[in-house]
């Protein structure tokens, strides 16, 4: 991934989103292009305008904490933004020293409120630091236990990839389609950009691939050195011009709290809300637990816990059924080997020895 030009299109970007009357500058004129001029933030971060206009040609290393705030002020940014801008300070810092990520703050292995790591105190979901990049992350039976025990709920976890790691029953039936596309292989940005059965599942499919990729973005600058995180990226960025029309905004956001309307196959309209929750004992893996809003989502979520029953009964049946009719075609043919191993030949009789 290109690190400089991450920079300076998320600092350029972001100063294209803010008016002068927003940042308390007054009118200023007529401008030609949309935003604050580069010399109006460096005034609001108080930095020279060459410093700035260095640091916006994507040269962040070696730039202070302090001087990481100042811009983050000058550019009302939020606390998921705010933490990507350390992410990409720290990887440049790390470029800079030709070393790989590490962990400091905005990093993704610090410890947030309501969401998987986090580079600053509490601004949540984030994935691990690149010192584990491409490292499988695996569930625990521990926490695939804690999955299970959660009744009347769908309960999930997935790690920064979007992968889904493991599910309680629940869950298996919601993400059911998600979960058995080929397309997909089990990872839910692959399913919303590239199987068309996501455009009828989420009922919210724009706002809801808006908030993938911002997520994802997220992730990205956490996780510099992940190559499977990039391999990710490449393969949408390719493969769905959507993906790409909102990469190229450089949005980031936080995966904590929200309301998801699904529509499933089997029992209809569901609307259910949704927290993020960590594991501590996981770093790196989010998980997130699906509720009813209303009546009729209960009542919807009962009737494909049902549903589901049957479906796993179902193929477990033609599974052990087409084990038996393996092993009793297996015994055939043993049964039709000579004593040499060898096979009879169709349509004459074995010779008998003279007693």
């Amino acid at each position: 991934m290109d690190l400089r030009g991450d920079i300076s299109d998320f600092l350029r970007t972001r100063r294209a989103r803010i008016t002068p009357e927003q940042a308390g500058l007054g009118a200023g004129g007529a401008r030609r292009v949309p935003g604050l001029r580069r010399e109006e933030v460096a005034v609001l971060a108080s930095i020279s305008v060459h410093w700035y206009v260095r640091i916006e040609r994507g040269n962040l290393a070696g730039v202070s904490d302090e001087v990481v705030d100042a811009l983050a002020r000058a550019l009302q940014l939020d606390d998921a933004e705010t933490a990507h801008l350390y992410d990409l300070a720290r990887a440049a810092h790390d470029a800079a020293r030709g070393g790989g990520a590490r962990g400091g703050r905005g990093a993704g292995a610090g410890a947030g409120t309501a969401g998987i790591g986090g580079g600053i105190a509490g601004s949540g979901m984030r994935g691990p630091t690149a010192s584990g990049a491409g490292a499988p992350l695996a569930l625990t039976p521990g926490l695939q236990a804690v999955l299970d025990s959660m009744q009347g709920v769908a309960a999930w976890v997935r790690n920064h990839r979007f992968e889904i790691l493991g599910a309680n029953p629940l869950a298996r039936a919601l993400y059911s389609d998600l979960m058995q596309s080929e397309i997909a292989r089990g990872n839910n940005a692959l399913f919303t950009f590239l199987d068309p059965a996501a455009r009828e599942f989420y009922r919210d499919w724009e706002k809801g691939a808006d908030d993938i990729v911002a997520v994802l973005r997220g992730y990205a600058g956490a996780n510099p050195g992940d190559a499977r995180l990039t391999q990710l990226i490449g393969e949408l960025a390719t493969r769905s011009p959507e993906f790409s029309k909102r990469w190229a905004r450089h949005d980031v956001k936080l995966h904590r709290t929200g309301t998801k309307r699904l529509h499933h196959r089997a029992v209809g309209d569901l609307t259910l809300s949704y927290e993020a929750l960590t594991a501590p004992a996981s770093p790196g893996l989010n998980i997130f637990v699906y509720s009813p809003v209303d009546e009729p989502t209960r009542e919807r979520l009962q009737l494909l816990d049902s549903w589901w029953a049957t479906e796993s009964a179902a193929r477990e049946s033609a599974a052990r059924a087409s084990a038996g009719d393996a092993t009793s075609a297996a015994g055939a043919t043993s049964a039709e080997t000579t004593d040499d191993g060898s096979r009879p030949e169709r349509g004459r009789a074995t010779p008998v020895e003279d007693s």
